[in-house]
């Protein structure tokens, strides 16, 4: 959710806010969880210091500590943002999404500061993910109009998706994005779609370019030290993604509640 929220007019919790044309409605972010979450926190804070806590600030505290969590090692949050005053699902086409070409999100990252390594990096964060089967099943059946899977998905991999995806199934039901690692933050992610285990289509492609498997590279492996590389790696993109766009000062607001502009 921090992700989406960033790389929407920057870190300012834009993505919380209700409403027909807000962000939260915009097809990128229809599948996001754990609004509850934020607005427990909020209202939690808000009885013990009301008006000094963002909803910005309890976002990127909240991806943090969902790292923690999941097995991952914890950074020091920036913090000081305040919230955002527009929320509009028109803004959202700037989120990376599931198909797009390495090319595209090599774009859409650099557009907010990022380089290709905070990319790879960033996108790691999908071992602790899941995704609906709306979002990959035609590479499953029909990729590309071909009437036949994507011949990148590794064949002994594709019936197990088919399984959990069958044609004309339920297209809601989610899938793990880390097959066998999904409540665990770690360095499998990066394993797996060496193997041609990425599920989503935009994360195969990470290994299939030149541009990205040399950052992706480094992080694949079973010591301690590769995944220690991945986590001191992945705080800093982290930490750098915080500082988009921030809002300071007198810009935005500090809302009382999350979900609606004060």
């Amino acid at each position: 959710m921090f992700f989406h929220d960033c790389f929407v007019n920057g870190c300012d919790a834009s993505v919380l806010i209700d409403g027909s044309f807000a962000e939260k409605t915009a097809r990128a972010n229809s599948r996001l969880r754990g609004y509850e979450v934020i607005d427990a926190a909020k209202s939690m804070l808000e009885t013990v210091c009301p008006g000094v806590v963002s909803c910005a600030d309890i976002l990127a505290l909240a991806a943090r500590d969902s790292v923690v969590q999941t097995g991952g090692s914890g950074w020091a949050v920036p913090t000081g943002r305040r919230d955002g005053l527009v929320s509009l699902a028109s803004d959202a086409e700037s989120i990376p999404g599931p198909k797009d070409s390495i090319d595209d999100q090599i774009k859409k990252f650099a557009n907010k500061g990022l380089s290709i390594e905070d990319l790879v990096t960033l996108v790691g964060g999908h071992t602790i993910g899941t995704a609906g089967c709306v979002t990959f099943s035609d590479r499953l059946y029909n990729y590309n109009n071909t009437n036949a899977p994507d011949p990148a998905i590794d064949q002994g991999f594709l019936p197990h998706l088919q399984t959990l995806c069958p044609l004309s199934g339920d297209l809601t039901r989610r899938v793990a994005l880390d097959t066998n690692s999904e409540n665990n933050f770690d360095n499998s992610f990066y394993e797996n779609i060496r193997r041609g285990r990425g599920v989503l289509e935009s994360d195969s492609k990470l290994w299939s370019d030149p541009r990205t498997q040399k950052f992706a590279q480094p992080f694949i492996g079973a010591s301690r030290s590769h995944g220690s590389t991945f986590n001191k790696m992945f705080a800093i993109a982290m930490v750098k993604m915080s500082k988009i766009e921030l809002k300071t000062g007198n810009q935005g607001e500090i809302r009382r509640v999350c979900n609606r502009i004060s």
